[in-house]
């Protein structure tokens, strides 16, 4: 299952290379519009899908603008299963929205594998209502098999102004281990097309030489000073810094 595993990866990487590129370019361009108008990048998703916005934020090689959207009772640290519960609720999603800068012109990168649960659709509807361009990393299999659990009828693919399809299976759970279904592939695959929407928005802003703030690996001897700066830019509007 070792080689299995790594080459159905391999496979999904390729599928989404192939059918999505033009919008990963689209998320790519927000990204650009966005860190040039110095507006704010903000990343959310509940339960497993939260990992995306940590993989975004503080990272050795990301954007130093980044604000995650953090809610403990949507991740798993503190209750899982009652995170689960938490993200089919209507109006929790404006409340966290409400405790944000978000502000019109800024971008949100949404995450969620279904796409159908309450929250992140209240999300990127609450989001749109204040003016900021929405990008979604969803499961288009999984989510147009599934219906809407929040009251619009609506799922996030039907409501961001880009929306990328990670190629997953219904269920996430990719491997079938007689008769078991185990090995999900969202954050691996959610990953990988962040960071190449990430780095072609950094090539593009370097090329045209706009200012593009990147963190440098802590673990990287000269790196203290330059990230430090940042940190004190930045502290004052992203407090999670």
């Amino acid at each position: 299952m070792i080689e299995a595993y790594f080459s159905h990866l391999s496979a999904l990487l390729d599928r989404v290379l192939k059918t999505q590129k033009e919008s990963i370019k689209k998320a790519s361009l927000l990204l650009e519009e966005a860190l040039e108008a110095s507006n704010t990048v903000f990343a959310f998703g509940t339960g497993h899908s939260h990992m995306l916005s940590e993989e975004l934020f503080y990272r050795a090689g990301g954007l130093v603008k980044v604000y995650p959207i953090f809610d403990e009772p949507l991740m798993l640290h503190v209750s899982a299963s009652r995170s689960s519960e938490i993200e089919r609720r209507e109006g929790y999603a404006a409340a966290l929205l409400d405790k944000t800068p978000l502000k019109e012109n800024d971008l949100i990168f949404i995450f969620s594998n279904s796409g159908r649960n309450a929250v992140p659709v209240e999300m990127a509807l609450e989001a749109k209502k204040r003016g900021a361009k929405t990008v979604c990393i969803t499961n288009l299999t999984h989510s147009t098999a599934s219906a809407s659990r929040h009251s619009s009828g609506k799922k996030l693919y039907e409501i961001c102004d880009v929306v990328i399809d990670n190629c997953g299976c219904k269920g996430d759970a990719a491997m079938d281990i007689d008769g078991l279904k185990c090995g999900p592939t969202s954050t691996a695959v959610g990953a990988a097309i962040l960071w190449a929407a990430v780095c072609e928005a950094v090539r593009s802003l370097k090329k045209r030489g706009s200012l593009c703030e990147v963190f440098l690996s802590s673990n990287l001897d000269g790196s203290d000073e330059v990230n430090q700066a940042y940190i004190d830019k930045y502290n004052p509007s992203i407090p999670m810094l």
